[in-house]
Order: C-alpha cells, then structure tokens, then sequence
C-alpha cells in the first residue's frame, strides 16, 4: 500500500462516510452463490468458448440478459442489446511466390491480422539484420528502406558470453518480447512489406496456432488503414530466398562483428493477399441503471463476454479470461439494481455493459465510442474488468489485483480507488504492469483502452497471466471465487464513490 494512503483516505473520508452504510448494504447483494452460478453458465460446454459471431455468444448475450431483467433493469430503447456487424476475414487467400516456387500458409509463414488485402512485388528483398533502431546497435543507419521489402530476424543480438547486447545482461529487451515493435518501426521507415525470420516456426505453429488459423474480424464498413503487410517465415523460406547464404551465417556474422549487416537478396518476390470476407453480427450487453439528480452523467462498466471459441474438437473455456469479469458485472447490476428499487439508486446513472469482440481486437468497446448511445462528454470514467479469477506466480495468494491506468488521467480517479480500497476491501493494490516500460503493454490491451483514448479515466482491474491463458485448460474448476468476491466489491465501492460523489472527478493530466 503506498505512503500516502492515510492522507488519501483522511481527504476522501466526508465524501466516502456519507454513503457508508448504504455502499455497505448494497455490496452485501454481491454474493459469492451468484458469482459461481454466472460463471459456471459462461464457462458451460453449451457456450463453446463464446466466440464473436458464433451462437456460443448470443447463448452469452441472451443469459446476461436475462439476468439484467430478473433484477428489474429496464431494456435501454426497447433492446437490452448494442447490434454491430462484422466483416469476418478467412486467412487463407494469400499467396507467395518467389519465381517458379510457392511458399504455403502454415507450412512456409503464417501472419496475423492488421493490413489490408493487396499485391506486392519485389525484384529484390534487402535483408536487415535485426530490424533495430538503437543508440547501441541500429540497422537503418545510413538506410532507406522506403518501397523496399524487408527480410529481418527475430529477437536481438547476443555477445558472448550469452547476455543480450542491448540490456548487457540474460534480460532481452522490449525488441524481443514486444513482437510488433520491429513491425511498427519497418512500416514508419515506409517498408512495402516485411517478413520476420521465425527460428521457432514450428513450435509457434503449434503455441499460436488457434490465432493464426483463426478468422479475423473487422467492424463492418470502417475503412482499414494502408499498412505494409508482415509475415513470419520459417528459416527454411528465408533460406530459399537467401540462396547463396543462410540464416546461420548472417547471425554469425552479426555476433562477430557486433554490428549490422546488410545484403540484397536477388530474389523476386510476389505476395498476393485476397481474402474470402463474410459479414456476421455481434452484440454489446446493455444494463442501464438510471441516477437521480445528475443522471445525464454516466459511469461505465465494462467486461468482455466473448472468448475464443471452440477449435479442432476443444472448447478453449474463458473461465478466467473473461468470464470471471462478466459475472462480476452482473453481480454489480444485482447490487445497484436493488439498491435502485429500494429508492437508494445513484445520483449518477450507470451503464453496465458486457462487450464482445475483445479477442478479436477490443471490437466491441471500439463500436461503442464509435457509435456511443451516451455520450462520451458525459461518461465519467470506465472500470473494466478483465481476468479477475486466478492467482498468477507472483502471488501467494488472492488478495491482490493488478490495477492499470487509474493515475493516467486523472489523479481523482486513483485517490477514489486507494480511498475505497482502504476503507473497504483492504487488498494489495499492485501496479507494476502500470509502468509505462512494462513490455507486456496490457493498458493497451483491453476495453478500457477505447475509452482512454477518447480522454475518459478507466481503470483495468487484472489478476495476471498464467499458464492456462488462452487456452483450453482455462476451466471453472480452477477458479478462485473468494478473489472474484474481494474484486468485484472493490469495483462496486469504487464505483459506488463515482456515482454518488458531488463533484464529477477531473481529467488532469
């Protein structure tokens, strides 16, 4: 708990006392029987992974729902639903060649989503050693690379004695472990494609392969961005292309010299992408819980319902990821329903909405503040829930929660959450993945980052990985329902502070 918590919870404390005993009540509909019965039903074989655009995820919806209107929560215009279409996109339809041979999805590259269809050409591909820009090591000195085709290897430079060139020490940096760097960088430069060396190919295939082989979604009728395409290759690939060198050998060369090396690869290249696109629906979940005196301003709460779905014979559950947030959700719309019906509603309204398409590219919580039914100037923050339900190595046990973005734009925002926390919850507040140099970059990586984007405070509430992320294993035998318990409150007081405070809470920074 930081230092100043006392000074925190001493200046909050009129605020938060005049609402105690009702925020207190109120959290007592937050119910560890509910919270179990919700996720066994998300986390159910009849669900089948809950993927956008599959029937799993309107058995989702339609269940939600319907707990929305058991707990008295009116339909919002007629609909407890937000319908948007998708363009489904099958990865198949690329195609590569290099003169008289063809190189073959999942046997030669595979590629994620995130450019358009096209044709590319290439008479000649520049290899460019690591694909880094940096103060100790950089490919692009003296470079242009604009129009050019990139052949780059993965990871970055080794010495030695087994240490990382760039960090000095058995740490990579961010040019390992943020694989899209190298991409985003090639793509400013004005590279025309790039293909990635992937000395794991094959195990990748097999790691990753439920994401590769997966259709992409896109909101239908929004216009994607030109961007140069991007394809791990397998060694075997780069070295056909290569011809008079190999992959071994340029690494070598690279860890001798300790500098870059460049070399035209007399290759020409054809890359034609044409993609097979379909349009299915999707839907947000709307619970809207109207406030008294200042019930144009909204309070969001979000959680993503969707998952991955089922593949090759195997439900892939979700039960952390996110089914854990979502009845979190509909235990919150439990609590400030009741707390509605028996006249002790919130002064400020309360949309609690369950999005889908976040697997897909948070395209559910991006449909909304594209097409917001209030609007953003009158939303005060969002609190998004995303895994909430396991304990990761890091931890001894469940109280604890990783807390993202509260500070970012408004110090109110995290003074009302520590304040909330110490009066009531009393868990370990832990905010190491809020560093702006956490390579694993998770603010930007769930729906609340929409919302950020748009200048409204958020705060992602987390648990961590583990090893049964976006995977099947992800069941609900394994999940920690007390730790649901302690976060959903959390979350309930917190929000409870925002909707009922005098003063809407300032974006300052």
């Amino acid at each position: 708990m930081r230092i100043h918590n006392i000074l925190i919870v001493l200046l909050f404390l009129p605020t938060v006392v005049i609402s105690q005993d009702k925020a207190v009540k109120y959290a007592g509909a937050i119910s560890l029987t509910d919270l179990k019965r919700h996720l066994y039903v998300l986390a159910s074989d009849s669900l089948e992974g809950r993927e956008t655009g599959k029937p799993g995820l309107q058995k989702a919806a339609n269940y939600i729902a319907s707990e929305f209107k058991k707990y008295g929560i009116a339909p919002l215009n007629g609909s407890y639903f937000q319908d948007y279409n998708l363009s489904e996109q099958k990865p198949s339809g690329v195609k590569i060649q290099a003169g008289k041979s063809s190189f073959g999805f999942l046997t030669d590259f595979y590629f994620f989503p995130g450019f358009p269809d096209q044709t590319v050409d290439a008479k000649d591909i520049l290899f460019l050693g690591y694909g880094i820009e940096d103060s100790l090591y950089n490919d692009y000195t003296k470079t242009n690379v604009r129009g050019k085709m990139l052949l780059i290897l993965s990871g970055e430079p080794m010495l030695a004695n087994g240490s990382y060139m760039l960090s000095g020490t058995s740490k990579p940096t961010l040019w390992s472990t943020w694989k899209r760097r190298k991409i985003e960088l090639a793509r400013e430069k004005g590279a025309k494609a790039i293909l990635i060396i992937d000395e794991n190919f094959n195990q990748n295939l097999i790691d990753l392969g439920h994401n590769i082989a997966t259709p992409t979604l896109k909101l239908e009728g929004e216009t994607e961005e030109v961007k140069a395409p991007a394809f791990y290759i397998s060694v075997q690939m780069a070295n056909a292309l290569l011809k008079k060198t190999t992959v071994e050998n340029l690494k070598q060369e690279i860890a001798t010299t300790l500098k870059t090396v460049h070399k035209k690869v007399k290759s020409k290249l054809n890359i034609n992408i044409s993609r097979k696109t379909t349009t299915v629906m999707a839907q947000n979940v709307l619970g809207f819980i109207e406030g008294k005196s200042k019930k144009e301003e909204v309070v969001v709460l979000t959680a993503h319902f969707d998952h991955l779905g089922k593949h090759d014979g195997k439900i892939f559950y979700g039960a952390d990821d996110d089914a854990s947030g979502t009845a979190a959700l509909i235990a919150l719309a439990k609590a400030f329903a009741t707390a509605k019906s028996n006249g002790d509603g919130p002064e400020r309204s309360i949309l609690i909405m369950p999005v889908s398409g976040e697997e897909k590219g948070l395209l559910g919580s991006s449909y909304y503040v594209k097409n917001p039914i209030f609007p953003l100037s009158n939303t005060v923050a969002d609190l998004n829930i995303d895994m909430i339900g396991r304990i990761d190595t890091m931890h001894k046990d469940g109280n604890y929660i990783y807390l993202i973005g509260s500070d970012k734009l408004s110090t109110d925002l995290y003074n009302i959450s520590e304040a909330a926390n110490s009066q009531f919850c009393h868990i370990e507040l832990d905010y190491r993945y809020d560093s702006p140099k956490d390579p694993n970059r998770f603010y930007y990586r769930s729906d609340h980052y929409n919302f950020a984007k748009n200048k409204i405070p958020v705060i992602f509430y987390f648990n961590g990985v583990h090893a049964d992320y976006h995977q099947a294993s992800d069941t609900k035998e394994k999940i920690d329902f007390n730790k649901i318990e302690k976060i959903t409150n959390l979350v309930f007081f917190t929000a409870w502070e925002l909707a009922n405070r005098t003063e809407r809470i300032k974006v300052d920074k």
